[in-house]
């Protein structure tokens, strides 16, 4: 036993003898782009490559695939990786590799997607502006940072701007946290699509096409998103006209959305300050397109929405038949708006099943469609009754493991 101990004690203090990974610099000037790849490729676990302050100008997106490296710049706004000569439409920097820390940076005017992880495990995006300097467009890049298929995923003190899908999108992953980030001027400012367990608090989501979106969509490796908490944001007068290229499933999104469930299970919104979204404050809707996904189920489920702050909303409501639906309501949709969807087509088959849609303390409206993807004009709105079943239980807080980068930082 003495042995053991004194083998243990050994290992522990070459451990902590271990010199620190090291420090791989990239400075501006001549053929930085090339220095600043070599630097991920040859950077080895434990190490940072580091981004002076400075402009850095690339033809081509950066990638990194080894795993416990840290990518930082000198700061938000001093460190600028500009991809305004980009050449094809990748992303600005890919990380397929886990344990990643990306910092203290600004990426800008990507041809395609900004910041992108894909198949990571313990992942943190932390004090980082991308942005598209040219406002609103549809040609910007669909995604500011964007986090798929990966597990553990950190987004801290982000700001995204002009993405012409969504500013910070997560995608068919799981225990997630969005916390203390600002999107703006974006189609969607946060989405949350196919994942499970997530927690989105603490953000400014404002000036954006729909402020917060939590979907579920078919023909996608991973489906049945649930267990997510949208709380503590503020989410306000999102005004920005749609400008997202035609086919994508946020073109549909309308201007002056708050928050928005689609075909979901077990999303709790509550906490959140909502106020000036011309369209609604709350929608909680069906997947209304047809689809072939074997198992995918289009209807929302057990959505809660209470407890929130809320102001002006529904003034001028932009999807289809809203206007008149507005009128037949005295002009103004209430704050909670369900279509009122429990079946659908699939297989050509009609199924269906009660859909539990609570709003606890806020008036709500059912536009009566009975059928996803019934035409607005056979809508029959009315007051939205409470359910028969007791709301679900709130999902457990996300918790991230000890050893994620940047966690408490």
């Amino acid at each position: 036993m003495g042995n053991a101990l004194a083998l243990g004690l050994a290992a522990l203090l070459l451990m902590a003898a271990a010199p620190p990974g090291r420090v791989l610099l990239v400075t501006p000037g001549p053929h930085a782009a090339e220095r600043a790849q070599e630097a991920l490729i040859d950077a080895k676990p434990g190490d940072t490559v580091r981004f002076a302050a400075g402009t850095f100008a690339f033809q081509t997106g950066l990638s990194l695939d080894v795993p416990g490296v840290t990518v930082e710049g000198a700061g938000e706004g001093k460190t600028i990786l500009d991809f305004s000569g980009q050449e094809g439409a990748g992303e600005g920097l890919l990380v397929t590799s886990s344990r990643v820390l990306v910092r203290n940076l600004t990426v800008r005017d990507t041809k395609g997607d900004g910041i992108k992880s894909k198949g990571s495990d313990r992942v943190t995006f932390q004090d980082l502006r991308v942005e598209w300097t040219g406002g609103p467009k549809p040609t910007n890049g669909a995604y500011g940072v964007y986090p798929v298929s990966s597990t553990n995923v950190l987004i801290e003190r982000v700001t995204v701007r002009g993405a012409s899908d969504a500013g910070i999108y997560v995608g068919q992953s799981r225990n997630i946290v969005v916390r203390d980030s600002l999107a703006e001027f974006n189609v969607a400012g946060i989405e949350i699509e196919n994942s499970m367990h997530a927690d989105v608090f603490g953000n400014t989501v404002r000036h954006n096409t729909g402020g917060i979106l939590v979907f579920d969509l078919p023909n996608l490796p991973v489906m049945g998103g649930h267990s997510t908490r949208v709380f503590n944001n503020r989410v306000i007068d999102n005004d920005t006209p749609n400008f997202a290229p035609p086919g994508n499933i946020v073109a549909s999104v309308p201007v002056g959305t708050g928050i928005m469930v689609m075909a979901n299970r077990n999303v709790h919104v509550f906490g959140n300050e909502v106020a000036g979204n011309a369209s609604a404050a709350f929608m909680v809707i069906a997947y209304a397109q047809p689809f072939e996904s074997e198992g995918y189920n289009p209807l929302p489920r057990d959505v809660v929405v209470r407890g929130n702050r809320v102001g002006r909303n529904g003034f001028a409501p932009a999807f289809p038949g809203g206007r008149e639906i507005a009128a037949a309501v005295g002009g103004t949709l209430p704050p909670g708006l369900w279509d009122g969807v429990d079946r659908y087509v699939t297989a050509g088959r009609e199924l269906g099943e009660p859909v539990h849609v609570h709003f606890l303390d806020v008036p709500a409206l059912t536009l009566g469609l009975g059928v996803a993807g019934a035409p607005p004009e056979t809508a029959s709105p009315a007051p939205k009754p409470a359910p028969p079943a007791p709301p679900p239980a709130e999902p457990a807080p996300v918790v991230l493991p000890a050893d994620q980068p940047g966690l408490g930082r």
